[in-house]
């Protein structure tokens, strides 16, 4: 208790000490000046009791330093308040800083009073994410800028929340104030602003008239500077596009002149922008009647330009422009090729003759490896030349030279189980065909009709031979006929109807060897091996080689499915002959 009552007299002299009252006698701490003080010291302001007593006791120095005191906490207050609205007003967030000593205190201050802000204390602003004000401190600037060319400066708020800076920027489009913002300049006596209006209009309504002659639209009647028209006009002028909604409108108003105008000028556009792309820049006609327009969006829809037109990029001293529309054709035959499309000749002829050979062995590798597959050439090694040349004459349906033939022959590439060889043959029966309805000549039936069986495609050569041998004066050719027909009938596995067409051909030309050969290989198709062996006899002694018998036989005896018939087969020629039928071990179940 000693030691708090301690304490209470050092506050109290303390206190009568900063605030110059160290006359008064009194050092009890129950004495009132020391709750006097005590309030003033914790900012509490007094009341005028209290000031009284200070006065009657003759305490005016410390009376003089309690109002001073009062009065700067008060000002900072209000300072606060300012602050605290200041920020209200440039519409800072709520949790930024509210002391007066914050850094955006003097800033708004600054904004309020002389409207501007250097451009380091936007960029403070904007380091701290105020963007707001930034925004709001160039819109003052607008505003101030705006009353000095209408001539409103007398206005005197700056703020971008009025209503002038509303009605300013309005006018600064050129648009026309309605009758509510007139009155509100009228009764804010802005008299210039309002004649300056006026005189815009009047020019602007000068400049729709003027727009309309310009662009062929003056008989429409309406003169708003609010209208579509004149908005659409503008574009115009601007030398902007125009989108299908405004070209909608011009239409549904008739005015087809002015959509006529617009299309002319959208196309002198393209133009303009075409030839800088495909640097045609130094050619000056700018009309989209010209030859070159059509040409640059040939190109550009990536369409290939013909002689015509490359001949006049050259006569026009375009080069730039001719190289790129060939880079740009053999680029897109390129893609053809790597994607898989035989091209044609011409686009062949076309790369040969603008030297791109890159690209033609690109194509010959491509279908050469295609065409490989098709007909089933799956030797890597095959070289290009001349199997290349030969597979691209079957696929053009070309007869081969007999050279080619001969070097199918001698690679084996026309064995009768290669596709090459069936289109070879197919080719050949489809030649004869044709000579045959050209010149009438009925030897072309035999010869076109085993070229269908060679093709594997008997029921072809059964519908060519199909024909009335009464009409047939030659019989040599009615043997030929009923050969290859009875052939064909084998082919089928019809025997019966492929004996019957031998033994005919027999009555017809009895000294040929051929109706002979095909008994004895029809026998054999029926496993009489007797009887095939005496009518092959018969064809030997008519001529017939040996070699070529044996050779019919063979092909019988490989082409047998049935294996038993087969080892049967191979067996009894064995028997027979073992050195002359030595191939049939092979098929036989003796190998050795």
């Amino acid at each position: 208790m000693a030691k708090e009552s301690e304490n209470r007299l050092k506050h109290f002299a303390a206190l009568k000490s900063k605030y110059q009252a160290t006359q008064y006698q009194d050092l009890s701490p129950a004495s009132l000046l020391y709750l006097i003080l005590r309030k003033v010291d914790l900012g509490i302001e007094l009341n005028d009791l209290e000031s009284n007593w200070l006065k009657e006791h003759e305490l005016f120095e410390t009376l003089e330093i309690i109002w001073l005191q009062q009065f700067r906490m008060g000002e900072s207050k209000r300072l606060e308040a300012e602050f605290s609205d200041l920020k209200a007003k440039y519409k800072v967030a709520k949790n930024w800083e509210s002391s007066v000593g914050s850094v955006l205190y003097p800033i708004l201050w600054k904004l309020e009073s002389e409207n501007s802000l250097t451009d380091s204390e936007i960029q403070l602003l904007q380091d701290n994410n105020l963007t707001q004000i930034v925004t709001i401190a160039q819109d003052i600037k607008r505003f101030a800028q705006l009353k000095e060319k209408y001539q409103a400066t007398k206005y005197q708020d700056s703020h971008p929340d009025s209503r002038l800076y509303r009605i300013l920027k309005k006018l600064d489009t050129e648009a026309s104030l309605n009758d509510n913002e007139y009155e509100w300049l009228l009764n804010n006596e802005l008299f210039e602003a309002i004649e300056i209006s006026e005189k815009q209009d009047s020019a602007t309504r000068a400049k729709v008239t003027q727009l309309k002659s310009k662009y062929q639209a003056s008989q429409h009647p309406d003169t708003s500077l609010s209208s579509q028209l004149y908005k659409i006009l503008q574009k115009f002028d601007a030398d902007e596009k125009l989108i299908d909604s405004e070209i909608d409108w011009l239409e549904s108003q008739g005015l087809t002149e002015t959509i006529a105008l617009a299309e002319d000028l959208e196309r002198k556009r393209e133009f303009i922008a075409l030839k800088v792309k495909y640097k045609a820049s130094q050619y000056e006609d700018l009309s989209p009647d010209n030859y070159l327009y059509t040409i640059l969006k040939k190109l550009d829809s990536e369409t290939h330009l013909n002689e015509q037109d490359i001949n006049f990029l050259r006569q026009s001293q375009l080069p730039e422009t001719t190289e790129i529309a060939n880079d740009k054709y053999a680029f897109i035959l390129k893609s053809k090729i790597v994607s898989g499309v035989i091209i044609s000749d011409s686009e062949i002829d076309w790369l040969r003759n603008n030297e791109y050979e890159d690209i033609i062995i690109l194509y010959q590798k491509k279908h050469f490896a295609a065409l490989k597959r098709k007909y089933g050439l799956v030797d890597p090694s095959l070289p290009l030349e001349p199997f290349y040349a030969i597979m691209v004459k079957l696929e053009k349906k070309e007869r081969l030279d007999p050279k080619f033939v001969f070097q199918l022959m001698e690679e084996g590439l026309l064995s009768n189980d290669r596709e090459i060889a069936l289109a070879y043959y197919r080719l050949e029966a489809e030649f004869y065909e044709q000579e045959l309805g050209r010149t009438g000549h009925k030897w072309n039936i035999a010869t076109a009709s085993g070229y269908w069986r060679k093709a594997n495609e008997p029921e072809r050569a059964l519908k060519l031979t199909n024909i009335d041998l009464n009409r047939v004066n030659d019989s040599n050719l009615k043997s030929a006929i009923l050969v290859t027909r009875g052939a064909a009938f084998r082919d089928s596995h019809k025997l019966d109807d492929a004996e019957d067409c031998a033994k005919k051909a027999m009555d017809y030309q009895p000294d040929s060897h051929q109706p002979y050969t095909l008994m004895g290989a029809i026998c054999y198709d029926r496993h009489d091996y007797e009887q095939g062996n005496y009518w092959f006899e018969q064809a030997i002694q008519r001529g017939a080689e040996i070699k070529d018998i044996d050779a019919e036989i063979k092909r019988v005896i490989r082409s047998t499915k049935n294996e038993e018939k087969r080892h049967k087969a191979a067996e009894y020629l064995l028997k027979k002959d073992s050195q002359r039928y030595s191939w049939a071990k092979s098929y036989s179940r003796i190998q050795n």
